[in-house]
């Protein structure tokens, strides 16, 4: 039985002086310019080192590979993400609806602002999306939804909790990410979150009044 060979994503070392963290921005920046441009496919270490104006030896003292380069990438957008849905979920000074509202709005507004880079990085998702690191990144967005649907339906079994939970994560991202491949005026986002909102709570309304 043979073993599918798989990528090292991990930094090859950590940055711990003010310089070693100012170059490995330099070089993320540059990626994210390479990666825009020239998409994932033609997307190098060489291309990025370019870009960067810094030798190729020096990009490897951080990342091994392309692939490291984009996994960096692609977890800082997982923990941007799960940050702002721990920052809008755990805002218990708002009722869990107005909450969710805020939530929808934001992820819509982000998805559209990021387009371009999402587009790029999901094709070059098979580098990276069954790693351990990949499923943590976004581990902490998750804890935070399901701590939430114990608020919004306090009533509801576990199992409805967790439906519910998983059909408005996966509508959300898959709906964000269709509606965000045209560019969109500021009116059509509200417009688009303002109706996706509505649905949202009004399911869950209708469970709760059941």
């Amino acid at each position: 039985m043979t073993t599918r060979r798989k990528h090292k994503i991990s930094l090859r070392k950590q940055p711990k002086q003010a310089r070693s963290n100012e170059l490995v921005s330099i070089i993320l920046e540059a990626a994210v310019q390479v990666l825009e441009k020239e998409g994932a496919q033609r997307f190098t270490t060489a291309r990025v080192a370019e870009k960067a104006g810094v030798s190729v030896g020096s990009l490897y003292q951080y990342f091994p590979n392309k692939a490291a380069i984009l996994f960096r990438l692609q977890s800082d957008e997982w923990r941007q993400t799960a940050e702002l849905w721990i920052g809008i979920l755990e805002d218990t000074s708002k009722p869990p609806l107005e909450r969710l509202r805020t939530l929808v709005h934001a992820f819509i507004r982000s998805e559209c602002d990021e387009a371009k880079m999402r587009i790029a990085l999901n094709d070059a998702a098979p580098l990276y999306r069954d790693a351990p690191e990949a499923r943590e990144a976004r581990a902490s967005g998750d804890r935070a939804f399901q701590a939430f649907m114990q608020e919004a339906l306090p009533s509801a079994s576990e199992a409805t909790r967790a439906l519910v939970g998983d059909l408005i994560t996966t509508t959300l991202s898959a709906v964000g990410a269709s509606f965000s491949e045209s560019p969109r005026t500021p009116a059509e986002i509200k417009a688009y979150a303002d109706a996706l909102s509505d649905m949202f709570c009004a399911y869950i309304e209708s469970l709760e009044n059941d």
